[in-house]
């Protein structure tokens, strides 16, 4: 389960180009609009960082998971977005700006409620006492470097050079694409040992609560009376975990070192791109007929 240099190396790049990308097709006027109606931004982070929890807990008693796959299960609900969110939203069409501003603060927030939560969650499934803390600083820079920057960099390509964004867009799309299918493979090559033990453990639990994350987030949009584009951004934030955030904490000799508490994000990280993928046809389908 550990990363391979390949993964390791393009994965950043892949994503860091992705969001330089999306930043071109974004302005200022596109973040002041949620500044001024925050409801979304209320409703993503009140699904991202409450509820979510709230469903793993859920899964973890109607599938009576043994306490690793459960301290897994939870720790992954804790671990909300991620730039892979952001790229999904583009390929989806949903709201972006929404999208990145939802990942950028649950990014910044997480550091705070991850180690508190999860550390709960191992006192009571594991009677554990080990304390967990993330690194504060390196969290966010991470952040920056692959998603806030390029994305920067991108909107400020787009107002210097208007026509030339405008022919680019096309073909940044189509890369955009093909990054989003090679991340899905690199995924499953680098698993495929692993794929069906892996589904035996915690499958069931974690599509689960895949599934559970992009509904809710979705009937909860529509619940507020939030339009199309935001209910979709919302159901990718909520549906789409930081997996590779889990399975680092999980790994770390410096925090959990576990193996089997790894297992539910991994196998979520894979199936997480299928559902994605049929969230992504489903609303641009929609977007481009104006519903």
């Amino acid at each position: 389960m550990e990363q391979s240099e390949l993964t390791k190396h393009f994965l950043p790049l892949a994503l860091g180009i992705i969001m330089l990308g999306m930043g071109m097709t974004l302005t200022l006027a596109d973040f002041r609009r949620i500044v001024k109606f925050p409801k979304a931004v209320l409703v993503g982070l009140a699904n991202q960082l409450l509820f979510l929890p709230l469903v793993a807990l859920l899964m973890i008693f109607a599938f009576d998971l043994q306490a690793e796959l459960a301290v897994g299960l939870m720790l992954l609900a804790l671990c909300p977005g991620g730039a892979t969110s952001n790229l999904i939203s583009h390929l989806a069409k949903a709201d972006l700006a929404l999208s990145i501003t939802l990942t950028a603060i649950s990014s910044v927030v997480v550091n705070f409620t991850l180690p508190f939560t999860l550390n709960m969650s191992l006192a009571h499934f594991m009677g554990g006492d080990q304390a967990v803390q993330l690194p504060l600083f390196e969290t966010f820079l991470q952040i920056f470097v692959v998603t806030i920057l390029p994305v920067s960099i991108g909107m400020y390509i787009k107002q210097r050079f208007p026509d030339f964004t405008q022919k680019a867009l096309k073909s940044v799309n189509l890369i955009s694409a093909v990054f989003f299918v090679l991340i899905l493979l690199l995924a499953i090559l680098k698993e495929r040992e692993n794929i069906v033990p892996y589904f035996k453990e915690a499958g069931l639990p974690a599509l689960g609560l895949n599934l559970s994350a992009l509904f809710l987030g979705y009937i909860t949009g529509l619940l507020w009376k939030l339009d199309f584009r935001q209910r979709v951004a919302i159901s990718i934030e909520t549906g789409i975990q930081n997996g590779t955030l889990a399975i680092a904490i999980a790994l770390s000799p410096a925090m959990l070192n576990s193996t089997e508490i790894a297992i539910p994000a991994a196998i979520y990280s894979l199936m997480m791109f299928i559902t994605a993928g049929a969230v992504v046809i489903w609303s641009k389908g929609r977007v481009e007929l104006d519903i």
